[in-house]
């Protein structure tokens, strides 16, 4: 009679535990949907989608944005602070400073935009500049002070935070310096998002357990300066939170009943 009536105890608990389950992937489903939609409609970024890297695909088919210049030349952003030097007309030398605005103040000219410039496009607008009052004039520009390349690494990481981007490093570094994973990190859905305008940015699909278990590296995205890596929170640690202790150990220690 005794075992009847544990085995029915069982059950029970069993047929509760299933129920709250359910309700329980329920509303982490409906979280998902409306972070998505949030995130599809804010207006603020388009993001565009790049396919997935597991260790097993050819990264041939990613973007240009993912795949293309290993070593971008340094562009100009605000509060970066250069030195202009004319090797002829010393008179004409000056330090001037990017503004919240974008635009530099040039000595006896107008201002000019240069946010987002690299250093040669630079040089060939400020010529263009002192044409009419200088003849053939030669410039040099130096960066005295510089934005210091960094890295966001978010979610599911040990220590999320800015980082210094001092040398070459891959998504699983990056991740590495952060803390690496959590026991919650579904590192089979790392997203790396990265702005390739104003208003686009493009994100890609990583899958770090797969890699990492195949111990191939091969598709081990570069992060570049001013990324944005963010580890998702895994199904089970989403609805571990609706579950009440007592229910889940049947699960973790069935032989107590």
């Amino acid at each position: 009679m005794k075992t009847k009536i544990n085995f029915g105890l069982q059950s029970l608990i069993r047929a509760l535990a299933c129920g709250i389950l359910s309700q329980a992937l329920a509303v982490a489903s409906a979280q998902e949907a409306t972070a998505a939609s949030v995130w599809g409609n804010s207006g603020a970024a388009q993001a565009a989608r790049s396919g997935t890297a597991d260790g097993i695909r050819s990264p041939s088919s990613w973007s240009p944005a993912l795949t293309g210049e290993r070593h971008p030349l340094y562009r100009l952003h605000k509060s970066d602070v250069l030195d202009i030097k004319f090797a002829f007309e010393p008179e004409f030398d000056q330090v001037v400073s990017v503004q919240p605005d974008g635009f530099i103040a040039l000595k006896g000219r107008d201002e000019l935009y240069v946010e987002g410039l690299r250093i040669p496009e630079l040089q060939e607008a400020i010529l263009k500049a002192y044409l009419p009052v200088l003849r053939d004039p030669e410039i040099n520009i130096f960066l005295r002070d510089f934005e210091r390349p960094y890295f966001i690494a978010g979610g599911e990481v040990g220590r999320p935070g800015k980082y210094d981007l001092r040398s070459e490093m891959t998504m699983t570094e990056a991740v590495a310096l952060a803390g690496g994973f959590t026991e919650r990190s579904k590192h089979s859905q790392v997203v790396l998002f990265r702005r390739v305008t104003p208003e686009i940015v493009e994100s890609h699909l990583l899958n770090a357990k797969s890699m990492l278990k195949s111990r191939n590296l091969g598709e081990d995205i570069q992060v570049m300066p001013g990324d944005f890596l963010f580890v998702p929170q895994n199904a089970i640690s989403k609805i571990k939170r609706f579950l009440p202790t007592s229910d889940m150990s049947l699960y973790s220690a069935p032989a107590k009943f």
